[in-house]
């Protein structure tokens, strides 16, 4: 048996001395494209997690998506976009419009970046309402736009709020007929007979409006506006109470504790 066990045992040290030469397979580098297309998926991921903590008020974390996403491609449009929305919220104004104008340089067919330009400036450069407005023109006419009745409420908003009543019917009718259940265009009419002094009006859309979708920071403090404009502070109060609850860490909140409501 030992005669037959040696043989073998100096075949299996053979092969296997064999086998620890045998090299291994070069791995091909990747191409530019694929590089390329790489980096453009990563920042994609990271412009879209931007996004969603942007969407629950993490700014810290979503300053460093957008960071990250630039870093994977400095020219990607829907990072400064994203970007420019944050700086916005942080309340730093030159930085967010900085972010915006490059976002449209780079992509200036993207409907979606015209529409946030457009309510960056209606909000917060009150002289440039009329470029507002363009913005808001320019993204509805664009066919690839897949929520027009977005920019069309804005324009109404922005109508509103420099008191152009009819100007904003138009566009708030434009958006219903796109989306008739459309919340924000619909609370934006309340928001317009509240401003005309259509108090009775205005507290009977907005009841029903809220009796049909669940209450947001924006309807609560309208709500609270045309109790108090009506003369019904025990109303207003059961309103402030719900707005503070459900509410609490809101802009609007905020403002009705410090008593910086209109």
């Amino acid at each position: 048996m030992k005669k037959i066990i040696l043989p073998i045992l100096a075949l299996l040290i053979l092969v296997l001395g064999f086998g620890g030469c045998v090299q291994q397979p070069r791995v091909a580098e990747p191409t530019k494209e694929e590089k390329s297309a790489r980096a453009l998926q990563s920042a994609k991921v990271h412009t879209e997690l931007a996004g969603e903590y942007y969407n629950r008020g993490q700014m810290d974390v979503a300053l460093e998506e957008v960071d990250e996403a630039l870093k994977a491609e400095p020219n990607y449009a829907p990072a400064y976009n994203v970007l420019g929305l944050v700086n916005m919220k942080l309340n730093d104004d030159a930085k967010a419009l900085q972010n915006f104008t490059q976002a449209l340089k780079l992509t200036p067919e993207n409907a979606e970046i015209r529409n946030n330009y457009g309510w960056f400036l209606c909000q917060r450069v009150s002289q440039q309402m009329d470029q507002a407005i363009e913005q808001f023109t320019q993204a509805v006419q664009n066919p690839l736009y897949t929520t027009p009745e977005m920019a069309l409420t804005n324009a109404g908003i922005c109508e509103i709020k420099r008191q152009r009543y009819d100007e904003a019917q138009a566009y708030l009718r434009k958006a219903l007929l796109i989306q008739p259940s459309y919340f924000t265009a619909l609370l934006a009419l309340v928001d317009m007979d509240f401003r005309r002094g259509r108090l009775v009006e205005a507290k009977s859309k907005l009841i029903e409006l809220m009796q049909n979708n669940s209450p947001t920071p924006e309807s609560l403090l309208l709500a609270i506006q045309i109790e108090q404009a009506i003369g019904d502070q025990m109303s207003a109060d059961s309103y402030i109470f719900q707005l503070q609850k459900r509410f609490p860490d809101s802009r609007e909140a905020i403002s009705v504790r410090e008593g910086k409501i209109n």
